[in-house]
């Protein structure tokens, strides 16, 4: 990249247009002037190109648009992402004030140089990321640029998954978890450079503008088909299946207390209103209309099933977040959302869709 840059500035081209050139399709790159002032309210979303996380930067922004402390939004958007799809196509209609800057942060050679090149120069007070999986390629980006930027927050999105869970429900967040983990390694990386940092573990999200509806639409899936419901156990197990709103309140609490946040360092993520598999099974029959419920409890093996199924209960509290940065709850019921989660499902074109249950019947005729 040194040799390429070199020969670029040779021939007039700055270093911030250089990595354009070199992302070229993929990158979107606002002015490269440096900001007349330095703007210390800015904030800045990291956001990944989809999947279970990918709401969470739309819904954050218009979370903090409406935050005093906040000025100015920009999210650094993954170009890989659907422009097409929920929720990058309501970016433009839905957060029209907010800046979006689009990259290739799957890049393993990006810098944090090239990271503040693309940003045109601005600084950032507040950072969230949710899209680093690791501390590379733009996840070492990031920690460099809000370290150079003397952030007064790093907010990381992390994952609940990361626990090495021993039998405590709800986890604590001073479970121990897997040490070899990406984002075990990003958050070590930062309180390494001595960052202000906070770090989020969430669980199992849905939301109204997602891209990733397995969790839920394994029930639906099959009760609008009048197919068995194959769930482990007694289906008594518990576990918080949390709105993409409520996390993203969650995600901006740390402005509540500033201090707190950084002294606490761990948080978990997810709604206090706790479901069974069996319960999840029976609102989703009302939301469909379906009478009949046909669930078949089954032993052993877990198969295939898309739906985070375990023999035992699996879930996070947000209880610290509660007691240490004022966060005032969950707004959403799942029982309440679906609703509209139905509404979705059906507008998706879910309903009609060939399906094969071939993995139910194994899991059953072994069970």
């Amino acid at each position: 990249m040194t040799m390429m840059l070199s020969v670029l500035l040779a021939a007039g081209v700055t270093a911030s247009s250089a990595f354009s050139l070199r992302h070229a399709g993929s990158t979107t790159v606002v002015s490269s002037r440096p900001p007349t002032s330095l703007r210390m309210s800015a904030a800045l979303i990291v956001q990944n190109k989809g999947g279970g996380h990918g709401e969470l930067g739309f819904q954050l922004a218009k979370n903090l648009s409406s935050n005093s402390k906040i000025t100015s939004i920009t999210i650094l958007q993954d170009a890989a992402c659907n422009d097409s799809k929920e929720p990058f196509a309501s970016y433009v209609s839905d957060i029209p004030h907010v800046k979006i800057v689009k990259a290739d942060l799957a890049d393993e050679s990006m810098t944090a140089e090239d990271m503040q090149s693309l940003l045109g120069g601005q600084s950032y007070e507040y950072v969230w990321d949710n899209a680093s999986k690791d501390a590379t390629g733009a996840g070492k980006a990031v920690v460099d640029c809000a370290k150079a930027w003397n952030s007064k927050l790093l907010t990381y999105v992390s994952s609940a998954g990361i626990y090495k869970p021993d039998g405590v429900f709800p986890i604590p967040e001073t479970a121990p978890v897997k040490s070899t983990a990406g984002q075990v390694l990003y958050e070590n990386y930062a309180l390494e450079n001595g960052l202000p940092f906070v770090s989020f573990r969430p669980q199992y999200i849905y939301g109204p503008k997602s891209n990733k509806w397995d969790y839920i639409d394994w029930y639906f899936d099959r009760l609008v088909r009048r197919v068995p419901l194959p769930i482990p156990g007694d289906g008594t197990q518990k576990v918080s299946l949390t709105n993409s709103e409520d996390v993203a309140s969650l995600l901006a609490s740390v402005l509540n207390d500033e201090a707190a946040a950084v002294e606490q360092t761990y948080f978990n993520c997810g709604t206090n209103q706790l479901v069974t598999y069996d319960e999840v099974a029976t609102m989703c029959a009302e939301a469909a209309g379906v009478v009949y419920v046909n669930i078949q409890h089954y032993d052993g093996e877990l198969g295939k099933a898309k739906f985070p199924f375990r023999l035992t209960d699996f879930y996070v509290a947000p209880d610290m977040a509660i007691s240490k940065l004022g966060w005032e709850g969950p707004k959403h019921s799942l029982k309440d959302d679906l609703a509209w989660y139905f509404e979705s499902y059906q507008a998706r074109g879910a309903m009609s869709k060939e399906m094969s249950f071939a993995e139910d019947q194994e899991v059953l005729v072994t069970a």
